[in-house]
């Protein structure tokens, strides 16, 4: 945050040490004691090993273990330190099945524990890799019960950091209030001439005359042809907006969300467990389609997790009969537009985000992009090629700087051609 010096008063000529600024300066020193006692903590845990671990744990465990005693493929790793010694963990990370081998009695008792599920090896990992693996288990399962307390004692009374409504919120609120008295005595007022009106003879000489003139007014308004013709004009021209409008959206089914046979979390999956798109989506750096998942990929880790699960058995029960699960497909595009995921992935680096949204936040599914015509084209127009490296561009590269200074885009080479996408 850049705090302003004592010559910044020349741009707020007005602030002169009113609350905010108070509560500013008071919440800042308030919170240095808890900014240092948290980086010594930091420090005492490790610091930079407890950062390295985490790395390490999110690029290789975080699919199969918790740092929680949660069970996922494999045990919860809370407490491991408190189990076995670090020669011994060394020992397992880098080659499970060797210990189970050997005999070791714990080695043999997980294996049997997990329903016989072999832990891949991690020969590669360093005794320093492992060591910040389990610091960083360590330190997040110290961390959890400090942040709860912290929550309880907010509940249970503590001071927390804005106990009120701000000022501004009040000044907003006061003036909606106003607003809306206004309206409301406007309307009382079109009210009373109205009822008058209505009853007929009560109205005074005054509310009489305003009525007349009124009615005659509108009578003129009424009868006149250029104003009827403008207002039939309005309504021609809107109603024809709203044909085209609807005619451009046949087919566009942005914001689509079938419910699936099986619910199936991509907020769990692809958010919290960070399992790559490729390890279900096969063919997504292969081929023109990305492929459905088949029931065999979920078993690779349902085979032993969450079996009792009532969607998981739902998966048991398609094996068992024989029959593949009937996802419903969300994004569709029409059979006369050539796409390949390949092309696009493997080739041109596109994010799986970049088109179907931010996976790893939906709890459901959904189409977030409209995949029509133009917003490929405007895609094509905008992105840039990666040409570096890549001696296949080399000519094409130097044939575009000769005649534009801009970086060579996808529309470039042939991207709004009409061959490459309609065949």
């Amino acid at each position: 945050m850049n705090i302003p010096s004592r010559e910044g008063s020349k741009f707020f000529p007005n602030f002169k040490c009113s609350k905010q600024l108070i509560a500013f300066a008071l919440t800042l020193v308030l919170s240095l004691p808890f900014a240092v006692s948290a980086q010594d903590a930091a420090a005492d845990a490790g610091g930079a090993d407890v950062a390295h671990g985490e790395t390490v744990f999110k690029n290789n465990c975080a699919q199969c273990h918790a740092i929680t005693d949660e069970r996922v493929v494999g045990p919860g790793l809370k407490g491991a330190t408190s189990r076995n010694d670090m020669a011994w963990l060394t020992k397992w990370v880098k080659n499970s099945q060797a210990m189970i081998a050997s005999g070791d009695p714990y080695a043999v008792k997980i294996y049997n524990e997990y329903s016989k599920a072999q832990m891949t090896s991690f020969p590669g990992l360093s005794e320093e890799d492992i060591k910040a693996i389990f610091a960083y288990v360590d330190n997040a399962a110290t961390a959890a019960p400090a942040e709860a307390a912290a929550g309880a004692g907010a509940a249970a009374g503590a001071p927390a950091a804005s106990s009120g409504p701000s000022d501004l919120f009040m000044i907003v609120l006061v003036a909606l209030v106003v607003v809306m008295l206004l309206v409301l005595g406007v309307l009382l007022v079109i009210v009373t001439i109205l009822s008058k009106a209505v009853a007929g003879g009560e109205a005074s000489e005054g509310d009489t005359d305003f009525m007349t003139r009124l009615g005659n007014s509108l009578k003129g308004i009424v009868a006149d042809p250029a104003i009827r013709s403008a207002v039939i004009w309005v309504f021609a021209l809107l109603a024809l907006k709203a044909t085209v409008d609807g005619a451009f959206g046949v087919g566009v089914q942005q914001g689509y969300a079938p419910k699936q046979p099986i619910a199936f979390s991509h907020k769990l999956h692809a958010g919290e467990y960070k399992i790559d798109c490729n390890y279900c989506h096969t063919g997504v750096n292969r081929g023109r389609s990305a492929h459905i998942p088949s029931a065999n990929i979920c078993m690779n880790c349902h085979g032993v997790i969450k079996k009792e699960s009532p969607e998981i058995q739902k998966i048991y029960t398609s094996i068992e009969n024989d029959q593949p699960i009937e996802w419903v497909r969300v994004h569709t595009l029409p059979d006369f537009a050539y796409f390949n995921h390949s092309q696009h992935v493997n080739v041109g680096g596109v994010e799986c985000e970049t088109c179907h949204g931010e996976i790893g936040s939906m709890e459901v599914i959904q189409q977030r992009s409209s995949l029509t015509m133009g917003w490929c084209i405007d895609c094509h127009r905008t992105t840039e090629v990666n040409t570096k490296d890549n001696k296949y561009y080399d000519n094409l590269v130097q044939l575009h700087a000769s005649e534009s200074q801009e970086a060579l885009k996808v529309e470039d080479i042939g991207g709004l051609e009409c061959s490459k996408c309609h065949y």
